[in-house]
């Protein structure tokens, strides 16, 4: 049977364009996504747009619009997003049951790791993000925690039999006693959840003209606030405090961080570790991964996640990082 995205050919996504109206001049571009199929559509006289379909059965309706309202709230408060564009007030659109949204095309640059300056304006970005983010909360998105990133993704991965048999009950081994410290973690350190990009990694932060702007708001949840934040600290432990002290400090000019998250940060890099393998798992029938992801149930990529968790429940024993 094959995938619901093998329809999606380049004439779909033209037509599916050229419903709302726009006259494409038929360049069509896949971008490098694998959740959802991204396309630069050329438009004749005009800026190339940006096409999502997204992926079915992930998101409910109410959950994409939700997306794209956090969007346009960023917007409206001038946090530099790249917003949906909307047709007759509305920016989901369907055709030959494909959901998609139409964007503006905007490229840049990711930031350079450690570059204390960039951490500094990052962190002024992630603030005003959050200074919004925590107005109110999402209706229809579900949150970063660890049942559903942890717990769930374990028992994905071990109900598809995933694992090699021969490291089966390391990993679930290991698996387990990070849960139960995740578990206690959190349980330790309850905060505040908020409105979040979800998925701020570097990639997703770009520089045009000596501005940074965000993109890509698909993963956005509630969650801590520092789950946008640990993905810029890179390098060893004295690197990465002097990085935090930075993005801290024009983070802080624009919403209040709450130091009581800092112990969370290595249970939220063990969440997502686990949950990328589980993501892997679950996208397996989608033939666009086991084309490109061909180690996935590899005895290497296992043994390597075996001690990748192991050096995560060492990780957990350290002292968390402070603020100057």
């Amino acid at each position: 049977m094959s995938h619901p995205f093998a329809a999606l050919t380049p004439d779909l996504v033209l037509d599916a364009v050229e419903s709302l109206g726009y006259l494409s001049d038929a360049r069509v571009l896949a971008l490098n996504s694998y959740e959802n199929r991204v396309y630069q559509v050329g438009i004749e006289d005009e800026t190339p747009l940006i096409a999502k379909f997204y992926r079915p059965d992930r998101w409910t309706d109410e959950a994409i619009r939700e997306e794209h309202s956090f969007s346009f709230e960023l917007a409206e408060c001038e946090v530099p997003v790249v917003a949906p564009l909307s047709r007759d007030g509305e920016t989901l659109f369907s055709y030959a049951g494909f959901r998609f949204a139409l964007f503006p095309r905007r490229g840049g640059r990711a930031p350079e790791p450690g570059n204390l300056d960039q951490l500094y304006r990052l962190g002024q970005l992630l603030g005003r993000l959050h200074a919004v983010g925590s107005l109110k909360p999402f209706a229809h998105r579900e949150a970063l925690q660890v049942s559903n990133f942890g717990h769930a993704s374990l028992a994905t991965l071990l109900d598809g039999n995933f694992i090699p048999r021969s490291l089966l009950p390391a990993y679930e081994s290991v698996a387990r006693d990070l849960l139960k410290r995740l578990d206690a973690l959190f349980a330790a350190n309850p905060v505040k959840a908020m409105r979040l990009h979800g998925d701020c990694h570097p990639g997703n932060l770009l520089c045009r003209d000596d501005t940074f702007h965000m993109v890509d708001l698909d993963d956005c949840r509630m969650g801590p606030a520092v789950q946008d934040l640990w993905m810029m600290l890179a390098g060893e432990r004295h690197e990465r405090l002097g990085q935090l002290s930075e993005l801290m400090e024009g983070y802080q000019e624009f919403h209040d961080f709450n130091p009581r998250e800092l112990p969370l940060i290595e249970g939220l890099r063990s969440l997502r570790l686990m949950h990328y393998s589980a993501w892997l798992a679950r996208r397996w029938d989608d033939p666009a991964f086991p084309m490109s992801f061909p180690w996935f149930g590899s005895e290497r990529y296992w043994g390597e996640q075996i001690l990748i968790l192991r050096e995560q429940l060492s990780a957990l024993d350290e002292e968390p990082l402070k603020l100057f």
